[in-house]
Protein backbone atom coordinates (compact mmCIF):
# COMPACT_ATOMS: atom_id res chain seq x y z
CA UNK A 1 0.00 0.00 0.00
CA UNK A 2 1.45 3.40 -1.01
CA UNK A 3 2.11 6.13 1.53
CA UNK A 4 -0.61 8.31 -0.07
CA UNK A 5 -3.20 5.55 0.29
CA UNK A 6 -2.27 4.95 3.93
CA UNK A 7 -2.42 8.67 4.71
CA UNK A 8 -5.79 9.02 2.97
CA UNK A 9 -7.23 6.08 4.91
CA UNK A 10 -5.96 7.48 8.24
CA UNK A 11 -7.33 10.94 7.44
CA UNK A 12 -10.81 9.52 6.86
CA UNK A 13 -11.00 8.26 10.43
CA UNK A 14 -9.77 11.44 12.06
CA UNK A 15 -13.46 12.40 12.08
CA UNK A 16 -15.23 9.05 12.19
CA UNK A 17 -18.70 10.47 12.68
CA UNK A 18 -18.49 12.78 9.66
CA UNK A 19 -17.03 10.02 7.51
CA UNK A 20 -19.73 7.54 8.47
CA UNK A 21 -22.50 10.09 7.85
CA UNK A 22 -21.18 10.65 4.32
CA UNK A 23 -20.64 6.94 3.69
CA UNK A 24 -24.15 6.23 5.03
CA UNK A 25 -25.62 8.66 2.50
CA UNK A 26 -23.78 6.78 -0.26
CA UNK A 27 -24.88 3.40 1.11
CA UNK A 28 -28.53 4.48 1.32
CA UNK A 29 -28.53 5.86 -2.22
CA UNK A 30 -26.81 2.74 -3.57
CA UNK A 31 -29.30 0.42 -1.85
CA UNK A 32 -32.16 2.49 -3.23
CA UNK A 33 -30.69 2.57 -6.75
CA UNK A 34 -29.99 -1.17 -6.89
CA UNK A 35 -33.49 -2.01 -5.66
CA UNK A 36 -35.37 0.57 -7.73
CA UNK A 37 -33.49 -0.19 -10.95
CA UNK A 38 -34.12 -3.91 -10.44
CA UNK A 39 -37.79 -3.22 -9.72
CA UNK A 40 -38.04 -1.10 -12.87
CA UNK A 41 -36.51 -3.83 -15.00
CA UNK A 42 -38.86 -6.40 -13.47
CA UNK A 43 -41.89 -4.14 -13.95
CA UNK A 44 -40.99 -3.47 -17.59
CA UNK A 45 -40.61 -7.18 -18.21
CA UNK A 46 -43.98 -7.87 -16.57
CA UNK A 47 -45.58 -5.10 -18.63
CA UNK A 48 -44.07 -6.43 -21.86
CA UNK A 49 -45.01 -10.03 -21.09
CA UNK A 50 -48.61 -9.20 -20.15
CA UNK A 51 -49.13 -6.90 -23.13
CA UNK A 52 -47.59 -9.29 -25.63
CA UNK A 53 -49.13 -12.44 -24.20
CA UNK A 54 -52.63 -11.07 -24.80
CA UNK A 55 -52.37 -10.81 -28.58
CA UNK A 56 -49.18 -9.89 -30.41
CA UNK A 57 -46.55 -12.28 -28.99
CA UNK A 58 -42.81 -11.65 -28.82
CA UNK A 59 -42.22 -12.47 -32.49
CA UNK A 60 -44.42 -12.58 -35.56
CA UNK A 61 -43.88 -13.94 -39.05
CA UNK A 62 -45.68 -11.72 -41.54
CA UNK A 63 -45.84 -10.92 -45.22
CA UNK A 64 -43.36 -8.10 -45.79
CA UNK A 65 -46.18 -5.61 -46.55
CA UNK A 66 -48.59 -6.65 -43.81
CA UNK A 67 -47.22 -4.41 -41.03
CA UNK A 68 -47.72 -1.23 -43.06
CA UNK A 69 -50.85 -2.42 -44.90
CA UNK A 70 -52.71 -5.01 -42.79
CA UNK A 71 -54.94 -6.45 -45.51
CA UNK A 72 -56.21 -9.99 -45.95
CA UNK A 73 -54.35 -10.52 -49.23
CA UNK A 74 -50.92 -10.06 -47.60
CA UNK A 75 -50.78 -13.56 -46.18
CA UNK A 76 -48.71 -16.70 -45.60
CA UNK A 77 -49.27 -19.90 -47.58
CA UNK A 78 -49.71 -23.14 -45.61
CA UNK A 79 -49.29 -21.32 -42.27
CA UNK A 80 -50.39 -24.24 -40.10
CA UNK A 81 -47.76 -26.52 -41.61
CA UNK A 82 -45.08 -23.85 -41.10
CA UNK A 83 -46.24 -23.31 -37.51
CA UNK A 84 -46.06 -27.06 -36.88
CA UNK A 85 -42.48 -27.19 -38.21
CA UNK A 86 -41.49 -24.24 -36.03
CA UNK A 87 -42.99 -25.85 -32.93
CA UNK A 88 -40.79 -28.88 -33.59
CA UNK A 89 -37.69 -26.81 -34.37
CA UNK A 90 -38.02 -24.47 -31.37
CA UNK A 91 -39.30 -27.12 -28.98
CA UNK A 92 -42.33 -25.13 -27.86
CA UNK A 93 -46.11 -25.13 -28.29
CA UNK A 94 -46.19 -21.31 -28.19
CA UNK A 95 -46.43 -20.98 -31.98
CA UNK A 96 -49.81 -20.36 -33.61
CA UNK A 97 -51.22 -19.13 -36.93
CA UNK A 98 -53.71 -16.28 -37.09
CA UNK A 99 -55.68 -14.46 -39.76
CA UNK A 100 -57.35 -11.09 -39.37
CA UNK A 101 -59.72 -8.81 -41.25
CA UNK A 102 -62.41 -6.21 -40.60
CA UNK A 103 -66.10 -6.99 -40.91
CA UNK A 104 -69.56 -5.95 -39.81
CA UNK A 105 -71.23 -7.97 -37.05
CA UNK A 106 -74.97 -7.75 -36.53
CA UNK A 107 -77.50 -8.92 -33.99
CA UNK A 108 -81.27 -8.60 -34.27
CA UNK A 109 -81.06 -4.98 -33.12
CA UNK A 110 -77.63 -3.50 -33.87
CA UNK A 111 -74.55 -3.64 -36.12
CA UNK A 112 -70.92 -2.72 -35.41
CA UNK A 113 -67.61 -2.82 -37.25
CA UNK A 114 -65.04 -5.14 -35.65
CA UNK A 115 -61.74 -6.88 -36.24
CA UNK A 116 -62.28 -10.59 -36.80
CA UNK A 117 -59.33 -12.80 -35.82
CA UNK A 118 -59.08 -16.43 -36.81
CA UNK A 119 -57.00 -18.54 -34.40
CA UNK A 120 -55.91 -22.12 -33.85
CA UNK A 121 -57.76 -22.91 -30.57
CA UNK A 122 -55.43 -25.79 -29.70
CA UNK A 123 -52.28 -23.67 -29.83
CA UNK A 124 -53.50 -20.11 -29.30
CA UNK A 125 -53.90 -20.80 -25.59
CA UNK A 126 -50.08 -21.06 -25.51
CA UNK A 127 -49.58 -17.70 -27.25
CA UNK A 128 -52.42 -15.68 -25.72
CA UNK A 129 -53.93 -15.24 -22.26
CA UNK A 130 -57.32 -14.38 -23.73
CA UNK A 131 -58.73 -17.80 -22.86
CA UNK A 132 -58.16 -16.94 -19.18
CA UNK A 133 -60.24 -13.77 -19.52
CA UNK A 134 -63.47 -15.52 -20.49
CA UNK A 135 -66.07 -14.25 -18.01
CA UNK A 136 -69.09 -16.01 -19.48
CA UNK A 137 -69.27 -19.22 -21.48
CA UNK A 138 -66.14 -20.97 -22.75
CA UNK A 139 -63.22 -20.60 -25.13
CA UNK A 140 -63.22 -21.83 -28.74
CA UNK A 141 -63.16 -25.59 -29.34
CA UNK A 142 -62.77 -27.16 -32.79
CA UNK A 143 -60.78 -25.53 -35.59
CA UNK A 144 -63.76 -25.57 -37.99
CA UNK A 145 -66.59 -24.81 -35.57
CA UNK A 146 -69.01 -22.00 -36.45
CA UNK A 147 -68.52 -20.18 -33.16
CA UNK A 148 -66.83 -17.09 -31.79
CA UNK A 149 -65.95 -15.19 -28.64
CA UNK A 150 -66.32 -11.44 -28.29
CA UNK A 151 -65.56 -8.64 -25.84
CA UNK A 152 -67.90 -7.67 -23.03
CA UNK A 153 -68.51 -4.14 -24.36
CA UNK A 154 -69.33 -5.44 -27.83
CA UNK A 155 -71.69 -8.05 -26.36
CA UNK A 156 -73.46 -5.31 -24.41
CA UNK A 157 -73.68 -3.07 -27.48
CA UNK A 158 -75.07 -5.89 -29.62
CA UNK A 159 -77.32 -7.03 -26.76
CA UNK A 160 -76.24 -10.65 -27.15
CA UNK A 161 -75.17 -13.35 -24.72
CA UNK A 162 -73.72 -16.85 -24.74
CA UNK A 163 -75.72 -19.08 -27.08
CA UNK A 164 -77.02 -16.24 -29.25
CA UNK A 165 -76.29 -16.04 -32.96
CA UNK A 166 -74.80 -13.06 -34.78
CA UNK A 167 -74.33 -12.37 -38.48
CA UNK A 168 -70.93 -11.52 -39.97
CA UNK A 169 -70.69 -9.58 -43.24
CA UNK A 170 -67.37 -8.86 -44.91
CA UNK A 171 -65.20 -9.24 -47.98
CA UNK A 172 -63.27 -12.40 -48.85
CA UNK A 173 -59.63 -12.60 -49.89
CA UNK A 174 -60.67 -12.86 -53.53
CA UNK A 175 -63.07 -9.93 -53.29
CA UNK A 176 -66.13 -12.13 -52.91
CA UNK A 177 -68.94 -11.43 -50.46
CA UNK A 178 -68.37 -13.12 -47.09
CA UNK A 179 -71.39 -13.81 -44.90
CA UNK A 180 -72.02 -16.23 -42.07
CA UNK A 181 -74.14 -16.87 -38.99
CA UNK A 182 -72.05 -17.73 -35.94
CA UNK A 183 -72.90 -18.76 -32.37
CA UNK A 184 -71.47 -16.81 -29.43
CA UNK A 185 -69.81 -19.32 -27.08
CA UNK A 186 -67.85 -16.96 -24.83
CA UNK A 187 -67.54 -13.35 -23.67
CA UNK A 188 -64.14 -12.03 -22.55
CA UNK A 189 -63.24 -8.96 -20.51
CA UNK A 190 -59.71 -7.53 -20.82
CA UNK A 191 -60.44 -4.14 -19.17
CA UNK A 192 -59.04 -2.58 -22.36
CA UNK A 193 -62.03 -0.77 -23.80
CA UNK A 194 -60.80 -0.82 -27.39
CA UNK A 195 -60.34 -4.60 -27.38
CA UNK A 196 -63.55 -5.32 -25.51
CA UNK A 197 -65.46 -3.15 -27.97
CA UNK A 198 -63.99 -4.13 -31.32
CA UNK A 199 -62.45 -7.63 -31.39
CA UNK A 200 -63.96 -11.06 -32.00
CA UNK A 201 -62.20 -14.41 -32.38
CA UNK A 202 -63.24 -17.51 -34.29
CA UNK A 203 -61.52 -20.79 -35.23
CA UNK A 204 -59.02 -20.38 -38.07
CA UNK A 205 -60.56 -23.18 -40.13
CA UNK A 206 -63.96 -21.49 -40.21
CA UNK A 207 -62.31 -18.10 -40.84
CA UNK A 208 -60.55 -19.52 -43.92
CA UNK A 209 -63.82 -20.96 -45.18
CA UNK A 210 -65.79 -17.77 -44.53
CA UNK A 211 -63.28 -15.41 -46.15
CA UNK A 212 -62.22 -17.66 -49.07
CA UNK A 213 -58.64 -17.91 -47.78
CA UNK A 214 -58.05 -21.67 -47.65
CA UNK A 215 -54.67 -22.70 -46.17
CA UNK A 216 -53.68 -19.09 -45.56
CA UNK A 217 -53.14 -16.82 -42.56
CA UNK A 218 -51.82 -13.31 -42.07
CA UNK A 219 -49.24 -13.97 -39.40
CA UNK A 220 -47.73 -16.57 -37.11
CA UNK A 221 -47.28 -15.64 -33.44
CA UNK A 222 -44.33 -16.94 -31.40
CA UNK A 223 -43.89 -16.45 -27.65
CA UNK A 224 -40.35 -16.81 -26.30
CA UNK A 225 -39.65 -18.08 -22.76
CA UNK A 226 -37.51 -15.04 -21.92
CA UNK A 227 -35.85 -11.98 -23.43
CA UNK A 228 -32.53 -13.80 -23.88
CA UNK A 229 -34.15 -16.31 -26.25
CA UNK A 230 -35.65 -13.60 -28.47
CA UNK A 231 -32.64 -12.88 -30.68
CA UNK A 232 -31.64 -16.55 -30.86
CA UNK A 233 -35.11 -17.68 -31.89
CA UNK A 234 -35.41 -14.84 -34.40
CA UNK A 235 -32.15 -15.91 -36.03
CA UNK A 236 -33.31 -19.54 -36.17
CA UNK A 237 -36.62 -18.55 -37.76
CA UNK A 238 -34.92 -16.27 -40.28
CA UNK A 239 -32.64 -19.12 -41.32
CA UNK A 240 -35.70 -21.36 -41.68
CA UNK A 241 -37.40 -18.74 -43.89
CA UNK A 242 -34.33 -17.92 -45.99
CA UNK A 243 -36.04 -19.14 -49.18
CA UNK A 244 -39.30 -17.27 -48.46
CA UNK A 245 -38.26 -13.74 -49.42
CA UNK A 246 -41.79 -12.34 -49.08
CA UNK A 247 -41.89 -13.09 -45.33
CA UNK A 248 -40.43 -11.07 -42.48
CA UNK A 249 -39.77 -11.85 -38.81
CA UNK A 250 -40.92 -8.93 -36.65
CA UNK A 251 -40.00 -8.29 -33.03
CA UNK A 252 -42.53 -7.03 -30.51
CA UNK A 253 -41.28 -3.43 -30.55
CA UNK A 254 -42.00 -3.23 -34.29
CA UNK A 255 -45.50 -4.63 -33.81
CA UNK A 256 -46.34 -2.59 -30.70
CA UNK A 257 -44.08 0.49 -30.67
CA UNK A 258 -46.31 2.11 -28.04
CA UNK A 259 -44.95 -0.21 -25.33
CA UNK A 260 -41.38 0.79 -26.11
CA UNK A 261 -42.33 4.48 -26.08
CA UNK A 262 -44.07 4.10 -22.71
CA UNK A 263 -40.98 2.43 -21.24
CA UNK A 264 -38.67 5.14 -22.61
CA UNK A 265 -40.95 7.84 -21.17
CA UNK A 266 -40.87 6.15 -17.75
CA UNK A 267 -37.08 5.82 -17.93
CA UNK A 268 -36.81 9.56 -18.64
CA UNK A 269 -38.75 10.36 -15.47
CA UNK A 270 -36.69 7.87 -13.46
CA UNK A 271 -33.41 9.34 -14.74
CA UNK A 272 -34.46 12.75 -13.40
CA UNK A 273 -35.36 11.29 -9.98
CA UNK A 274 -32.12 9.30 -9.75
CA UNK A 275 -30.16 12.33 -10.93
CA UNK A 276 -31.54 14.39 -8.04
CA UNK A 277 -30.58 11.62 -5.59
CA UNK A 278 -27.02 11.43 -6.94
CA UNK A 279 -26.76 15.23 -6.85
CA UNK A 280 -27.74 15.27 -3.16
CA UNK A 281 -25.06 12.68 -2.38
CA UNK A 282 -22.52 14.68 -4.39
CA UNK A 283 -23.30 17.83 -2.39
CA UNK A 284 -22.90 15.85 0.83
CA UNK A 285 -19.46 14.67 -0.29
CA UNK A 286 -18.44 18.15 -1.40
CA UNK A 287 -19.50 19.59 1.97
CA UNK A 288 -17.58 16.89 3.87
CA UNK A 289 -14.39 17.38 1.89
CA UNK A 290 -14.66 21.16 1.97
CA UNK A 291 -14.91 21.06 5.76
CA UNK A 292 -11.94 18.70 5.82
CA UNK A 293 -9.84 21.07 3.70
CA UNK A 294 -10.79 24.12 5.78
CA UNK A 295 -9.97 22.32 9.04
CA UNK A 296 -6.55 21.30 7.71
CA UNK A 297 -5.65 24.63 6.09
CA UNK A 298 -2.84 25.31 8.57
CA UNK A 299 -1.57 21.74 8.22
CA UNK A 300 -1.55 22.02 4.43
CA UNK A 301 0.20 25.40 4.59
CA UNK A 302 2.95 23.91 6.79
CA UNK A 303 3.68 20.94 4.52
CA UNK A 304 3.63 23.17 1.42
CA UNK A 305 6.11 25.52 3.12
CA UNK A 306 8.35 22.48 3.67
CA UNK A 307 8.29 21.80 -0.08
CA UNK A 308 5.33 19.47 -0.68
CA UNK A 309 3.68 20.33 -3.97
CA UNK A 310 -0.04 21.30 -3.92
CA UNK A 311 -0.72 18.61 -6.53
CA UNK A 312 0.17 15.92 -3.98
CA UNK A 313 -2.36 17.31 -1.50
CA UNK A 314 -5.01 17.58 -4.22
CA UNK A 315 -4.45 13.94 -5.08
CA UNK A 316 -4.69 13.03 -1.38
CA UNK A 317 -8.17 14.61 -1.12
CA UNK A 318 -9.33 12.77 -4.26
CA UNK A 319 -7.99 9.47 -2.88
CA UNK A 320 -9.87 10.04 0.39
CA UNK A 321 -13.07 10.64 -1.56
CA UNK A 322 -12.47 7.56 -3.72
CA UNK A 323 -12.02 5.42 -0.62
CA UNK A 324 -15.27 6.71 0.88
CA UNK A 325 -17.08 6.16 -2.42
CA UNK A 326 -15.66 2.64 -2.73
CA UNK A 327 -16.72 1.81 0.82
CA UNK A 328 -20.23 3.13 0.16
CA UNK A 329 -20.37 1.27 -3.15
CA UNK A 330 -19.40 -2.12 -1.69
CA UNK A 331 -21.70 -1.91 1.35
CA UNK A 332 -24.55 -0.44 -0.71
CA UNK A 333 -24.34 -3.07 -3.45
CA UNK A 334 -24.21 -5.95 -0.97
CA UNK A 335 -27.19 -4.70 1.06
CA UNK A 336 -29.07 -3.69 -2.10
CA UNK A 337 -28.59 -7.17 -3.58
CA UNK A 338 -29.78 -8.81 -0.35
CA UNK A 339 -32.93 -6.64 -0.30
CA UNK A 340 -33.61 -7.17 -4.01
CA UNK A 341 -32.93 -10.91 -3.83
CA UNK A 342 -35.47 -11.22 -1.02
CA UNK A 343 -38.25 -9.46 -2.94
CA UNK A 344 -37.24 -11.23 -6.14
CA UNK A 345 -38.41 -14.46 -4.51
CA UNK A 346 -41.28 -13.21 -2.33
CA UNK A 347 -42.59 -10.47 -4.60
CA UNK A 348 -43.71 -6.96 -3.73
CA UNK A 349 -47.36 -6.13 -3.20
CA UNK A 350 -49.25 -3.03 -2.15
CA UNK A 351 -52.83 -2.39 -0.94
CA UNK A 352 -55.37 -2.89 -3.71
CA UNK A 353 -53.00 -4.76 -6.00
CA UNK A 354 -54.76 -8.10 -5.51
CA UNK A 355 -58.08 -6.62 -6.60
CA UNK A 356 -56.51 -4.93 -9.62
CA UNK A 357 -54.68 -8.14 -10.56
CA UNK A 358 -57.87 -10.18 -10.48
CA UNK A 359 -59.64 -7.57 -12.59
CA UNK A 360 -56.96 -7.24 -15.27
CA UNK A 361 -55.60 -10.82 -15.18
CA UNK A 362 -52.18 -9.59 -14.00
CA UNK A 363 -49.78 -11.10 -11.44
CA UNK A 364 -50.72 -10.03 -7.92
CA UNK A 365 -47.11 -9.18 -7.09
CA UNK A 366 -44.25 -7.27 -8.70
CA UNK A 367 -40.89 -9.01 -8.83
CA UNK A 368 -37.59 -7.13 -9.11
CA UNK A 369 -35.21 -8.48 -11.73
CA UNK A 370 -31.64 -8.44 -10.40
CA UNK A 371 -29.21 -7.94 -13.29
CA UNK A 372 -25.64 -6.82 -13.92
CA UNK A 373 -26.83 -3.40 -15.10
CA UNK A 374 -29.23 -2.79 -12.20
CA UNK A 375 -26.53 -3.75 -9.68
CA UNK A 376 -23.69 -1.63 -11.05
CA UNK A 377 -25.18 1.26 -13.06
CA UNK A 378 -26.56 3.32 -10.15
CA UNK A 379 -23.72 2.79 -7.64
CA UNK A 380 -21.13 3.50 -10.35
CA UNK A 381 -22.78 6.86 -11.07
CA UNK A 382 -22.86 7.65 -7.34
CA UNK A 383 -19.15 6.92 -7.14
CA UNK A 384 -18.32 9.05 -10.19
CA UNK A 385 -20.53 11.88 -8.92
CA UNK A 386 -18.86 11.76 -5.49
CA UNK A 387 -15.36 11.96 -6.96
CA UNK A 388 -16.36 14.83 -9.25
CA UNK A 389 -17.89 16.65 -6.27
CA UNK A 390 -14.54 16.45 -4.45
CA UNK A 391 -12.71 18.27 -7.25
CA UNK A 392 -13.72 21.72 -6.01
CA UNK A 393 -12.49 21.21 -2.40
CA UNK A 394 -9.35 19.51 -3.70
CA UNK A 395 -8.44 22.31 -6.08
CA UNK A 396 -8.89 24.95 -3.39
CA UNK A 397 -5.55 23.69 -2.11
CA UNK A 398 -3.86 24.78 -5.34
CA UNK A 399 -4.87 28.39 -4.66
CA UNK A 400 -3.53 28.34 -1.10
CA UNK A 401 -0.67 30.61 -0.17
CA UNK A 402 1.52 28.67 2.32
CA UNK A 403 2.20 31.71 4.52
CA UNK A 404 -1.46 32.77 4.68
CA UNK A 405 -2.50 29.16 5.28
CA UNK A 406 -0.13 28.82 8.27
CA UNK A 407 -1.66 31.94 9.81
CA UNK A 408 -5.18 30.49 9.74
CA UNK A 409 -6.71 29.34 12.99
Amino acid sequence: MSIELRLAWRNLWRHKRRTWITVSAMVFSNILLVFMLSLQVGTYQMMIDNSLSLFSGHLQIQHRQYLDTPKLRYDIENPQQLAKELRTQLGTDAVASRAATFSLVSSDERSFGVQVIGVEPEYDTHTSTLSGLIKKGRYLSGNDSKELILGSTLARNLKVGVGDEITILGSGRDGSFAAGIVTVVGIFHTAMEELDRSVVQMPLGYFQSLYSSADRANYIVINTPDALALSHWKEQIQNRLADKTQLRVREWDEIQPGIRQAILADISGAVFMYGVLILLVAFSVMNTQLMSVLERTREFGTVMALGLRPGKLTRLILIETSLMAMLGLIIGIVLGMVLTFYFQHTGLSYPGMEEMSAKFNLPDRMYPNLSFISVLAGPALVMVGSILAAIYPAFRIRRMDPIEAMRSV
